[in-house]
């Protein structure tokens, strides 16, 4: 907590109706950042103190907060606001004259951003703090890319390279495709495309809070960064990791080494969607093995085929056996007391057992053909509904961001605002509000 030393009128208990301004106090009193002060208040040293680290630091995070575009729209509500001005430390003595230029909310701005490694401390000892508060927190865990586009234009062919704060150097083209099958059968496609970048999130499935985030430009894939941001949860918050049982994300993060390093080296089911990469139409389904009586599709479902009739069975899944690493599936007639004309001539029998090593990609410790898989790849949604969050809550939909320090910083503050609300609601005992960003404490 930045915490404020100065002369009152009044007191904060003789305050009447702050409403939503208990969600600020919530955030500077709950917020680690005492290390980040006094680097700050060291920096500025024996310089020009009209505005105090402390209460600029607090009206940045009421930004945030309260979802202000711009510093503009920030200074407007400060001078407007006697109640804020207290709240986040300014003198209340001098009214609006308090409220920190322009160019000095820039300038802070800037010196707060060359100190993003300590931003980032904060935003780590948050998840720390929260990991200890919180039965489960890093059980399931969700990662999604977030398109965010910059509010610079683009940079010619033949334009110069040199900054000019209208164009974004940094920003990129990123594109995105949707495929899908309508109900008759006939496929349809979907591209997106933007300008700018990408914010990466891996949030706690159950609570909905982020644990890690990085943002690249917006032609970065999904997958590379996945391994980064499992690379740093590792360094910074081993416990999480040793404590993850399931790790959900759409199709754009299908890869064979990220699902096979989830459960070699972590002990994490992967329960990630994956793309059809079959160029054939008619290549439905591929034989499992020298038999033709056994066969899979792209998703890993496995049935078995009649001899007589040509018919294709699902096979029923019978568990995962951890110590042989194999997935175990059984003859579904002989599991459901079904008769089938080929049963004695079939080489199934009873059950089959498909390795890991099959396909590392179709075939985890979790099979996407069963019922715990579905339940758990819903839980996914949890990452989209704090991208939504960034974007409705904290003001991401709509911004003045150009460059990629100026984004990461943003996201940055962002994330550590929900974490710290977070904390000071399970601190204060509002355990049902824990996600809650709009609601007074």
């Amino acid at each position: 907590m930045a915490i404020i030393a100065q002369k009152q009128l009044f007191g904060w208990n003789e305050i009447d109706g702050l409403g939503d301004l208990e969600r600020l106090r919530l955030v500077t009193e709950y917020m680690p950042d005492e290390d980040l002060m006094r680097a700050l208040e060291l920096h500025r040293y024996r310089g020009r103190d009209d505005y105090p680290v402390r209460a600029v630091w607090n009206a940045v995070l009421a930004g945030v907060v309260f979802g202000h575009e711009s510093v503009e729209s920030l200074r407007r509500e400060l001078k407007r606001n006697a109640q804020l001005r207290q709240v986040c430390g300014f003198d209340v003595t001098k009214g609006a004259s308090s409220v920190p230029s322009r160019f000095a909310f820039t300038r802070f701005l800037k010196t707060l951003m060359s100190h993003q490694q300590m931003v980032d401390d904060v935003f780590d000892r948050l998840v720390d703090e929260l990991s200890r508060l919180l039965g489960g927190f890093g059980t399931r865990l969700a990662c999604d890319g977030k398109a965010v586009r910059s509010h610079g234009r683009r940079r010619g062919k033949d334009a110069s390279t040199e900054r000019d704060g209208r164009r974004d150097l940094d920003a990129d083209v990123g594109v995105k495709t949707y495929t899908g099958t309508h109900a008759d059968g006939t496929v349809w496609k979907k591209v997106k495309t933007w300008f700018g970048y990408k914010i990466h999130l891996m949030v706690d499935a159950d609570y909905e809070l982020p644990v890690a985030y990085t943002v690249k430009r917006a032609s970065v894939g999904e997958q590379p960064v996945a391994h980064e941001l499992l690379d740093g949860l590792d360094e910074r918050h081993p416990d999480l990791l040793e404590r993850c049982k399931f790790f959900s994300a759409d199709k754009g993060y299908d890869d064979g080494k990220l699902t096979k390093r989830l459960w070699d080296v972590h002990e994490a089911r992967p329960v990630i969607d994956i793309r059809n990469l079959w160029d054939k139409e008619d290549d439905q389904t591929r034989p499992l093995g020298d038999s033709l009586d056994v066969v899979y599709d792209h998703k890993g479902t496995v049935h078995c085929c009649c001899r007589s009739t040509g018919e294709l069975r699902q096979m029923t899944y019978g568990g995962f056996e951890t110590d042989r690493e194999t997935l175990k599936y059984l003859c579904p007639a002989h599991h459901h007391k079904t008769k089938c004309p080929s049963v004695d001539n079939c080489s199934v029998r009873h059950s089959i057992r498909v390795p890991l090593s099959k396909d590392r990609r179709r075939f985890g410790p979790l099979p996407r053909s069963s019922y715990k898989w579905s339940s758990e790849y819903k839980k996914r949604t949890s990452v989209e509904r704090v991208n939504s969050r960034l974007d409705v809550s904290f003001g991401l939909e709509r911004h003045y961001i150009r460059g990629l320090a100026k984004m990461k910083f943003r996201c940055g503050l962002a994330l550590i605002v929900m974490l710290a609300m977070a904390l000071g609601r399970i601190k204060q005992n509002q355990h049902e509000r824990l996600r809650s960003l709009v609601r007074a404490a």
